[in-house]
């Protein structure tokens, strides 16, 4: 099993569709050159927030996602969690997700463990399953805590 798979709950309400999309996205985010393909995860006038960073489609997206990676050299996430919210179809829903992310910095210092939480709703655009927001919830000073 992949560090990407994340445990669903045991009566389906998970797609697998939706749960394949989030390994293959943390994969991506993990990735530092796939700055394309993590903006193509979300839809084309997308949401994405980053603690108190909110940004509203593609370009401002690449841009945060550039950004992201200015003081980190890896990251490497473990979804541990899917939670559905409402019942969610092959045409998307609202998730919440759980797990947790290692950091190197590009000082040399590494922070690993900590802790955060995703909220995404997902749409089907053109047939593919894309983010129309994505949300995550991450303490900073958590990550300022276990750089060792």
């Amino acid at each position: 099993m992949s560090q990407y798979t994340a445990s669903l709950p045991s009566d389906g309400t998970v797609p697998k569709d939706i749960a394949s999309f989030f390994e293959n996205f943390y994969k991506i985010s993990d990735t530092e050159t796939a700055h394309e393909d993590y903006a193509d995860a979300l839809t084309s006038n997308g949401v994405l927030t980053m603690g108190s960073k909110q940004v509203t489609g593609r370009k401002d997206i690449l841009a945060l996602r550039h950004a992201m990676w200015e003081k980190v050299s890896s990251r490497s996430h473990y979804p541990l969690k899917i939670f559905p919210f409402a019942p969610l179809s092959e045409q998307g829903g609202e998730v919440m997700l759980y797990g947790t992310v290692d950091y190197g910095l590009r000082d040399g210092k590494k922070a690993e463990g900590i802790e955060w939480a995703a909220r995404a709703k997902m749409v089907r655009v053109d047939g593919k399953l894309r983010m129309s927001e994505y949300q995550v919830y991450l303490d900073p000073g958590a990550m300022a805590a276990k750089a060792k």
